[in-house]
């Protein structure tokens, strides 16, 4: 609530004299500054005057008002002249000076209220300082007009003398303005210059680096091509070698005496375990070139890690260490890999285990996790120092001190084709106890456990999306069909799209789903390709997120493929 400080009554030009000199008084005592006070005189002055001519006679209370935040509050008070038009340059010429002016009322009275801003600290006035701050103002003589015109001019001094202080400062402002302007123009074409020749440098250090990275794209296509030729080449005369050595060790064949026999075995594990290297070789340059394309299919795990026990348990029979292929352990466990990339990691992994284990064992176990399906292989070797633990994967690299022989290929290799089948290849190991390599692949699960919501099967012919319709209908809560690229798009673009699109074979994947405006980023879609057509998950369009051929259409290749779109479309989300 706002606290009275002054109250006058005008009704001549005398009485203007006194509000002028009042409001000067008043702003002082608030803590306004000179050229505040002389702000609230002069608009008091004017609007003071237009209304005493307006109506004859005002009221002006000077308050204070504290909240929300301090200001001086004038309201002035007036009978308006029925049927006169009272101007309002006053009003105007106020407006410029003042933080508030605003005119209420009835049309028998009127107030016009006039406010400005002041120091935050005014709100702190105690009310004893309020109450002689009230006593001073009361004490006020009214000014004759000749003072309030010498007050006047006093103030018009003053105020030109700032005006031309300020000039003064402004012209010098302009000086170190323009002497910095200088400064900053010759640093602008110092920097200039230095830019211009960073660019120069920049561009030829990109073309300098552009002919590196051609080179090293040609030496790697050279190593590939080399290590390609270099093992088919090395491939004949040792199946060569390995083939007159069975030959010799033959027993239909002439007898041979058992040193003789003992130096044609030797031979023929040479040439087995150089054989194994040129494969290695072969692999590698596949990998290489991005060829190793994973061909997924459904595959038992027992009934392969049985087939793996029985073709390494001669080697680990030759090392003297005891295999165990925990088969049992994995129960009636299924999966949708590459079966044949699977079994060489597993075969890389399970040899490295025994060539570095001298006595104990190596374990082959499987678990499945929320997350992943788990292929460990522990041995009781000699194991890794800590500082070599990642190098293992490293081209060629072999630990200083290990045993010799082989390529150091294996791990890189392995490594390579468990990301190839969505996966990765870890390593845990501790000198003098043992090494464990993981191998860790996506897990399968069912099309009941993917918990699919709405899906929108797509085909042109009826027949086909009847068979995938069969095949989700009873696991998805809603199943949408579309018989047409038009559908397929309309339906994407719903207020409930679908969370999955299944697109059959004779609707094209560019029309449905490749134009501007597809389906919302959280929906993924799954294209069914023609057994004989060109399109996989290396080659699949832009907006598909999985691809499966139609000769492979089960539900559990379906579940696998949603589950791989799944997993794209979420990395993809951003």
């Amino acid at each position: 609530m706002a606290e009275e400080l002054l109250r006058l009554r005008v009704a001549d030009e005398e009485g203007v004299f006194a509000l002028r000199q009042a409001g000067r008084h008043v702003a002082a005592a608030v803590r306004l500054d000179f050229q505040d006070q002389v702000r609230v005189a002069t608009a008091l002055s004017e609007i003071g005057r237009e209304l005493v001519a307006h109506s004859g006679m005002v009221a002006v209370a000077f308050c204070l008002d504290r909240r929300p935040a301090p200001r001086l509050l004038i309201e002035i008070e007036y009978a308006p002249e029925a049927g006169a038009h009272r101007p309002k340059e006053g009003d105007t010429a106020a407006a410029r000076l003042m933080d508030l002016v605003e005119e209420t009322g009835t049309e028998a009275r009127r107030t016009v209220r006039l406010a400005k801003d002041l120091p935050a600290d005014v709100s702190a006035v105690a009310d004893a300082t309020l109450a002689d701050l009230r006593a001073r103002l009361g004490r006020l003589q009214p000014a004759t007009a000749l003072e309030e015109l010498r007050t006047q001019n006093a103030e018009l001094l003053r105020t030109l003398e700032d005006v031309r202080r300020q000039s003064e400062e402004l012209r010098a402002l302009n000086t170190e303005l323009e002497e910095t302007n200088q400064g900053v123009m010759a640093l602008y074409n110092e920097l200039s210059t230095e830019l211009e020749e960073t660019n120069r440098g920049v561009v030829a250090l990109y073309a300098e680096l552009e002919e590196k990275s051609d080179q090293l794209r040609e030496a790697g296509e050279a190593k590939n091509r080399f290590w390609a030729n270099i093992s088919h080449e090395l491939r004949t005369p040792v199946n060569g070698v390995i083939g007159l050595a069975r030959l010799l060790l033959d027993p239909a064949a002439e007898p041979l005496t058992e040193e003789q026999r003992h130096q044609v075995s030797l031979v023929a594990g040479a040439s087995e375990t150089l054989l194994s290297l040129v494969n290695e070789l072969l692999d590698m340059a596949k990998a290489e070139q991005g060829r190793l394309a994973p061909r997924r299919t459904f595959v038992e795990v027992p009934s392969m890690l049985r087939q793996l026990a029985d073709l390494m348990t001669p080697m680990a029979e030759q090392a003297g260490v005891r295999l165990r292929v925990d088969a049992a352990d994995a129960g009636a466990l299924t999966m949708v890999t590459d079966e044949v990339m699977l079994t060489r990691i597993l075969r890389n992994l399970v040899a490295n285990g025994l060539k570095f284990t001298d006595e104990g064992e190596v374990r082959l176990t499987t678990r499945r996790t929320a997350d992943h399906l788990e292929f460990a292989v522990a041995d009781t070797g000699m194991g890794i120092p800590s500082a070599e633990r990642e190098r293992v994967f490293e081209e060629f690299y072999q630990v200083p001190g290990g045993k010799p022989g082989g390529t150091g290929l294996g791990l890189t290799y392995s490594r390579r084709l468990a990301h190839a089948l969505g996966g990765d290849l870890t390593l845990e190991s501790e000198v003098g106890a043992g090494t464990t390599v993981t191998l860790r692949l996506p897990p399968y699960r069912s099309l009941a456990e993917l918990r699919l919501a709405h899906v929108l099967v797509a085909d042109g012919h009826e027949a086909a999306r009847r068979v995938l319709r069969d095949m989700i209908g009873d696991v998805a809560e809603r199943v949408s069909e579309a018989g047409d690229p038009r559908t397929v798009r309309d339906l994407a673009a719903s207020s409930d799209p679908p969370e999955l699109i299944l697109l059959g074979p004779d609707i094209s994947a560019a029309d449905a789903v490749g134009e501007p405006g597809g389906p919302p980023p959280g929906t993924a879609v799954v294209l069914i390709a023609p057994s004989d057509g060109a399109a996989s998950d290396e080659t699949r369009p832009e907006r598909v997120d999985a691809v499966l051929d139609q000769a492979q259409l089960a539900p559990v290749m379906l579940a696998d493929a949603v589950a791989r779109a799944r997993t794209r479309r979420t990395a993809r989300m951003p």
